[in-house]
């Protein structure tokens, strides 16, 4: 056995007379005079491998064992089939059983198991349909985040996990400490001084590597970070996770106009790439999740994004006649309801939101000459609300420690951040994307925690 043998995905290129073997997981087996139908697919595409075994081929009680959820090998030849919606399929020679599943407990058994349910074994949810297309695309999206930035000639820079430096400004952050003992169940400290912590002052998951990716970025001009962040925000919503994938890139010399076309091109192209190269999982999502999926998709391809100040859309929102449930005013943050209506009634398609109030946005974003707004910017895309978050990035070295302080945070935390503005500042911009996030949106799938493998949210930490 060796990696290197041909995948189903490719048995299906294979012409008619070709003897092959075929490793996989069983979907279904159905028994019809005289001969067995196996489905078995080895999660390569969607589309399941027919295998026929005719009656005598294999002995029964081994062919017994052949139900859906076990791990087999068939020995066989390349058949062109009568059947609609395939073209060829195997007819078995021979098989070798990995490992059977007890058909009365095997969970992925159950007919029309909810989503809730398939959270609880997600340790087995990828052999089904949807989640072998999920992660698919999960693989294909990401290879086109990094494909999009290495061809224009960013780097590639991993940032720190661990960080005493808060990003966001908000607090919401796992301490990460070993000053805390636990004894049955017990917890209880060792030490409540910080100089004796491990790391010798408070350390915390971070948020963002958009600091970190700054010090980088004042110094190689283009880079990029795609990795895990944290947020111990309490909620359980369906769009929330504490652990979340991010992609941040970080632009020397580039002002929040060509921040914003990086986001917009960003977006076009990975979108496009998935529309090209996971055709037939999004087919799939198309018929079975969210209706209209490929059309809003293609849409946002095809489209220009819409841009506009926050203050046009505050107005836009008040004259619109709507009743929403969080009222709007100038100052207030938007809610989904708000962003889906702007781009979904208003608009008609993606919006980019500038110039936002400081009082909402993050300590690092430059100050608009009006002493009131920032050079923020949020991409918000038609059924999910934003899905892209970033700004100029404030390079004023008297401006920026000014907002630290008029935001009570720890001056001496922020001592490297300040240094690049002492030393070389330049202007400088960038965004950040949830990837799940992101996910939702190319596959229509309603919850968070359906588009990462293994989730971790507020009481939920298995797998």
């Amino acid at each position: 056995m060796d990696y290197r043998r041909t995948y189903i995905k490719g048995l299906f290129a294979l012409p008619a007379g070709t003897a092959t073997v075929a490793y996989g997981w069983v979907k279904t087996r159905r028994d019809s005079k005289g001969i067995s139908f196996v489905q078995i697919n080895d999660g390569s595409c969607f589309k399941d491998l027919q295998v026929i075994v005719n009656e005598g081929t294999i002995d029964a009680e081994t062919l017994k064992k052949i139900t859906t959820g076990a791990c087999v090998r068939f020995d066989g030849v390349i058949v062109d089939s009568p059947a609609a919606g395939q073209a060829v399929e195997m007819q078995a020679s021979g098989v070798e059983l990995f490992g059977p599943a007890d058909p009365l407990s095997y969970p992925l058994q159950k007919k029309g198991a909810t989503m809730e349910f398939l959270r609880e074994i997600a340790h087995l949810r990828a052999r089904g349909n949807t989640f072998g297309a999920v992660y698919r695309v999960r693989n294909e999206a990401a290879w086109a985040v990094h494909k999009f930035f290495q061809d224009r000639g960013f780097l590639y820079l991993n940032t720190p996990i661990i960080t005493a430096s808060d990003a966001e400004g908000a607090g919401a952050m796992f301490q990460v400490t070993t000053a805390v003992e636990t004894a049955h169940g017990e917890y209880k400290l060792r030490t409540n001084e910080a100089a004796q912590d491990f790391f010798g002052k408070p350390a915390f998951l971070t948020v963002s590597g958009q600091l970190e990716a700054e010090t980088v970025a004042l110094g190689m001009t283009n880079v990029y970070t795609f990795g895990p962040t944290f947020r111990a925000e309490n909620s359980s919503t369906s769009r929330h996770l504490a652990e979340f994938w991010m992609v941040e890139p970080e632009m020397a010399f580039c002002d929040i106009e060509g921040n914003m076309n990086l986001a917009e091109e960003f977006l076009r192209e990975v979108i496009g790439h998935l529309l090209t190269k996971s055709e037939e999982d999004l087919a799939f999502f198309n018929q079975r999740i969210e209706p209209q999926l490929l059309a809003t998709l293609k849409h946002v391809v095809d489209s220009s994004f819409e841009r506009m100040g926050y203050g046009e859309a505050i107005k836009m929102l008040e004259q619109s006649g709507e009743t929403f449930e969080f009222p709007v005013h100038w100052g207030v943050d938007l809610q989904s309801e708000h962003e889906r209506w702007l781009t979904e009634v208003k608009v008609g398609r993606p919006v980019i939101l500038t110039d936002y109030p400081k009082e909402i946005k993050a300590f690092y974003m430059r100050q608009n000459d009006d002493g009131k707004t920032v050079r923020a910017m949020d991409v918000l895309a038609p059924r999910i609300g934003e899905i892209i978050g970033g700004s100029q990035r404030e390079e004023r070295l008297d401006v920026l420690e000014s907002r630290i302080q008029e935001l009570g945070l720890p001056m001496e935390a922020y001592w490297w951040y300040l240094d690049l503005r002492r030393f070389g500042s330049a202007p400088h911009s960038g965004f950040g994307l949830g990837f799940e996030r992101l996910l939702m949106y190319c596959t229509g799938m309603k919850n968070i925690r359906d588009v990462i493998p293994f989730h971790r949210t507020p009481g939920h930490a298995e797998f």
